[in-house]
């Protein structure tokens, strides 16, 4: 079972985005751009990075 943890590979900032994406076999650019668009239209996406980044493990703490 795949679990969602911040990406070691696809990192900007905290590789939120990343792992994301990588736990829905997406490309990396589209999932920033989405939540781009998405946190000009709502105003809380730097506070849901944040908290993201807080509580999403890393990838080299997750056991597979």
């Amino acid at each position: 079972m795949k679990k969602l943890c911040k990406s070691n590979k696809n990192r900007k900032i905290c590789g939120v985005c990343g792992g994301i994406a990588e736990y829905l076999n997406a490309d990396p650019t589209l999932i920033r751009l989405a939540f781009v668009v998405i946190s000009m239209a709502a105003g809380t996406g730097l506070l849901a990075y944040i908290a993201a980044a807080l509580i999403m493990p890393e990838a080299n703490e997750v056991e597979e």
